[in-house]
Parts: structure tokens; C-alpha cells; sequence
């Protein structure tokens, strides 16, 4: 069995947490060159470089990463058991760390996380927002507990990740006031009419533009956008109509002045919670979950 020298983690933890040797050395009031040759005995334990050297700087690699995460547990729950034993007071929060696909509206993940501060224990929150490869990356290396997508993990992914379906829903088109004047002889009378869209290639613009196609309409497309948010913005400027989920429909046209044109029933978008356990074992991802398929798109 292999044993991890705990003593060779608090150093390079320390070294993380401090940005760098010099700081670290006066918290542990050792010398630089002992701090580093504990730090590389742990390396080559885990046979993976945890630091590598950018100028000056010590910075962590991406193994280092995952390893500061796990210390980050290790150390908080041992400082929890020490108050625990002593009968001090631990209140300590649920830390929920979860990745969010950039192509998914921020209305919809308020909704879709509101579930997890509803729990009994206070919850710590981080959010990290990145393109869906690289958050599924980041899940795999155990730095994210959960990422939320409106795609599945493709089947060649190659990392060892479950899917599990929060929901699914039709799109609206919102416009500015000065397009309400689409709702007449819709969708027919998108030709020509400025509309705004996702990048191409994800799933939702691969959905709008077949149904386009289906309809026989030919929009002005007046801007493309990965954020949702920034094509929320162009709208509210009067730029052009842009489709948004029905669950939230209503509160986008609200907060950016806009009008609710039509519901177009035969494109959806399905989100998804995406985790590296079969099984659900958070219980903040088990609400999030449960709300979700019960009430934000039930």
C-alpha cells in the first residue's frame, strides 16, 4: 500500500496557498531548499510535477491543481476534528464547486442553483465558467464537482463521466418593442428581419437554423454570440430578436425591456448536470437536480 507523507503535502499546500517559497518558508519557519526538497519528494510519490516555474513565479500545474483542492479538504477537515474533539463550535459550509458551460443563460443557472442554498448546512459557492471541453476536463481531474451543459458528454470524450438530465425546454423569441410588430404572420415574418444567434456549431444554432430551413425563412442575422448574456444586451439596444428558453422568457423580457414574440414548440434545448459518479452523492447536485426536473421545468 502507498503511503501519502502528509508532512510533504502541508509544505507544498502551504507553498500554494502563500504564492511561493519565501512566503511559505517564514509561516513554517523553514528554509527555502528544505520546503522545495519535500515538495519534490511528493512529486515524484505522485509521479506528476505539481509546480512548474513561469519568470520568477512559481505556479501550480494542472496535477497541482487537482492536489490543492484535495489538500484544501484534508486540512479543513482535520482543523474541523480538532474543534470537534474540543467541543468547539464548527459550522463549517458545503463548498459546491461547478462548472458552467458559457453558452447556458445566467437567469437559467440562477434558477437551476437556487436548490443548493436551500440545504441545511451554509453553502460555499464557486463558479467557473469555460467552454464545455475544457469544464469536462476539469471534472474529470475531481477541481469541479459538477458542470452544467446543454449537451451530454460525447460518447468519445475519453474520461470515465455521467450524465444526468435536469430538463428540457422550448425556445421564445424576445425582441426589442420596437420588433413587436413580429408577432404578425410569425414565423413568416422573420424574412429579412434582424436576428440575432449562438456561434455556430452548438446545439441550440445546429436546432434554430434547421427549423429556419423548415419554415423557409431567411432573417438578416445581425450578430453572433458564445454569450448569451451579450446578445441579451444587443437586444435590449433595439439590435434584433433573439431566441432565449421559455422558462425564463418572461423574466428576460422583463429585466431587458423586451416582448415576447412566439413559442416555437418544435425546437427545444435540454440541460443536463454532468458529474464523475454514477450516483449523485452531493447533496447540494442532488437538489439541484430534483428541483429541476420537479418545478424550473416541470
Amino acid at each position: 500500500m502507498e503511503w501519502l507523507n502528509y508532512h510533504h503535502l502541508l509544505y507544498f499546500w502551504t507553498v500554494a496557498r502563500e504564492g511561493g517559497l519565501a512566503p511559505a518558508g517564514k509561516v513554517l519557519r523553514l528554509s527555502q531548499s528544505a520546503i522545495s526538497g519535500q515538495i519534490n519528494r511528493l512529486e515524484e510519490s505522485l509521479g506528476q510535477a505539481l509546480f512548474e516555474r513561469r519568470g520568477r513565479k512559481l505556479e501550480m500545474t494542472e496535477t497541482g491543481r487537482v492536489v490543492y483542492r484535495y489538500a484544501e479538504q484534508i486540512f479543513g477537515l482535520g482543523r474541523e476534528m480538532q474543534d470537534v474533539v474540543r467541543e468547539r463550535v464548527v459550522d463549517r459550509p458545503l463548498r459546491l464547486v461547478v462548472g458552467i458551460s458559457d453558452v447556458i443563460p445566467k437567469l437559467l443557472v440562477r434558477q437551476l442553483l437556487a436548490p443548493a442554498f436551500q440545504q441545511e448546512q451554509r453553502l460555499a459557492l464557486v463558479c467557473h465558467e469555460e467552454q464545455f471541453d475544457r469544464l469536462l476536463g476539469s471534472l474529470a481531474n475531481h477541481v469541479l464537482d459538477v458542470v452544467i451543459a446543454d449537451a451530454p458528454v460525447p460518447p468519445d470524450n475519453g474520461h470515465k463521466l455521467f450524465n444526468h438530465v435536469l430538463g428540457e425546454s422550448t425556445v421564445t423569441l424576445v425582441a426589442p418593442q420596437s420588433l413587436a410588430s413580429l408577432r404578425k404572420n410569425f414565423p413568416a415574418s422573420l424574412n429579412g428581419a434582424p436576428l440575432m444567434l449562438p456561434l455556430l456549431g452548438s446545439t441550440l444554432r445546429r436546432n434554430l437554423d434547421a427549423w429556419l430551413g423548415r419554415e423557409g425563412v431567411i432573417p438578416e442575422i445581425v450578430a453572433e454570440a458564445e454569450d448569451s448574456a451579450l446578445l441579451k444586451a444587443f437586444a435590449a439596444d433595439g439590435m434584433g430578436a433573439m431566441f432565449v428558453p421559455t422558462v425564463i422568457a418572461k423574466p428576460v423580457a422583463h429585466r431587458y425591456d423586451l416582448v415576447e414574440i412566439a413559442e416555437v414548440e418544435s425546437v427545444q434545448e435540454r440541460f443536463w448536470a454532468i458529474t464523475a459518479e454514477r450516483k449523485l452523492v452531493h447533496p447540494a447536485v442532488i437538489a439541484i437536480r430534483s428541483v429541476a426536473r420537479a418545478k424550473v421545468f416541470g
